[in-house]
């Protein structure tokens, strides 16, 4: 997935675009609500993890709620951007107003890793309308809580950038998706982009997968071919 992570903490914010880009996701990290708030309108995401206690303005201290004003604001022009809120504040007031704010989870600090992830692929399956948090094709299935691939049910290792293309591909089948809509799901913001990347990982996905899985239409990007 693609992900915004508004923390301004930057040990806190630091530990988690590391672990996460481990988890293969493609992490871009702002400070405050403007950044927060330029990114949202300019890029499109996966999901967003919002602190509450964001400053209000760049060079400023936090301000216990005004993470809030980018929910609110999202919502309000009918973004309907994943979020999870990440937050010290506890109180069941709290956890209420960024709930009834437009939130879709709420994770009280400090947290294990292990729980977001799981708290992360809840919410991506509620969005896509999903119960079943595997992704099936062909008789490819890719399970993305234990990150297992398998064909035939025959396991399949993968990188994992290999992977996020190819979960990327699952999720919209028979949709073709252009190197940049794949690039965004690989590469965060600085991250340094080789011009072959996406070219390389369908090289490798169809040597494991078989070389007709995935098509490519010249000049758009590429897409799934339909189940047999």
């Amino acid at each position: 997935m693609r992900l915004l992570l508004a923390e301004d903490d930057r040990m806190i914010g630091d530990s988690l675009r590391q672990a996460l880009r481990l988890e293969g996701h493609a992490v871009d990290w702002v400070y405050d609500v403007p950044a927060a708030q330029s990114a949202l309108a300019a890029e499109r995401f996966d999901l967003l993890l919002l602190d509450l206690g964001l400053p209000a303005r760049a060079g400023l201290g936090a301000e216990p709620s005004a993470g809030l004003a980018v929910l609110r604001a999202l919502r309000g022009r009918g973004d309907t951007t994943p979020v999870i809120v990440l937050t010290a504040r506890d109180a069941t007031a709290d956890r209420v107003a960024g709930l009834d704010a437009g939130a879709d989870d709420y994770l009280v600090k400090p947290f294990e890793l292990d729980e977001l992830s799981a708290r992360m692929r809840a919410v991506a399956r509620r969005h896509a309308g999903r119960a079943d948090p595997a992704l099936t094709h062909a008789g490819i299935r890719l399970d993305p809580a234990t990150r297992q691939v398998t064909q035939q049910g025959r396991p399949v290792l993968l990188s994992a950038r290999e992977f996020a293309v190819l979960q990327a591909l699952m999720q919209r089948p028979g949709a073709v998706l252009s190197r940049a809509q794949l690039e965004d799901r690989l590469y965060g913001w600085g991250d340094a982009v080789e011009s072959n990347a996406v070219s390389v990982y369908v090289h490798q996905l169809r040597k494991k997968l078989g070389a007709d899985t995935i098509q490519s239409m010249r000049g758009v990007g590429y897409f799934l071919a339909a189940a047999p």
